[in-house]
């Protein structure tokens, strides 16, 4: 069976290459940084960036889709992006590393970004400001924990949701306090 071409390499970046460039764009580093770590230039890493993309879009089988996502969970550990990493506080660096290592971390903040979003915060932007975990690390912390939060569904699925309901009540009431309060919350039937 042969190799499929989608594939090959693009200007010599693989789709593993290509795949934790983004997780790195997405945890604050440069387009200029990427390239360098890639080894190219940078007209080469944004053409690169068009390439890629379009290439997943003409997978119909999504296994490059998959694959990046596989690789993108995986960034850390990419030879050309270990060790590279945004500056950031100690603090965000601290929590970064906690919401990849500690899951009940990781599920509260899940739920907390949500609820932002719901509130009409920008989620992702909250967690960053609250927390100094950029996109790109915390989307790496959902792709690492995603079997895990599966298994755990399937084995109690009842105390999954109820700790999540827990979440998001803690997260509504702080996200409602900081509005003034719910647009109903006066109202009594």
């Amino acid at each position: 069976m042969s190799e499929n071409p989608l594939l090959a390499p693009i200007h010599g970046i693989s789709l593993e290459d290509y795949s934790a460039a983004c997780a790195k764009l997405g945890s604050g580093l440069s387009e200029q940084d990427i390239a360098t770590a890639l080894g190219v230039e940078l007209p080469v890493w944004q053409e690169v960036n068009l390439l890629w993309p379009e290439r997943m879009k003409q997978d119909e089988t999504f296994h490059i889709v998959t694959l990046f996502g596989q690789y993108f969970g995986q960034a850390d550990q990419h030879p050309k992006f270990n060790g590279l990493k945004a500056n950031v506080s100690a603090e965000g660096a601290d929590n970064t590393t906690k919401i990849k290592t500690d899951k009940a971390f990781y599920d509260e903040l899940e739920v907390a970004r949500q609820v932002a979003y719901d509130y009409g915060v920008d989620g992702a932007q909250w967690v960053v400001d609250t927390y100094g975990i950029s996109l790109g690390d915390f989307q790496i912390a959902a792709s690492n924990w995603n079997a895990e939060l599966h298994r755990e569904i399937a084995a109690d699925f009842e105390g999954y949701n109820k700790k999540q309901a827990a979440y998001r009540a803690k997260y509504e009431k702080l996200f409602s306090e900081a509005q003034g309060g719910n647009v109903a919350d006066d109202i009594e039937f």
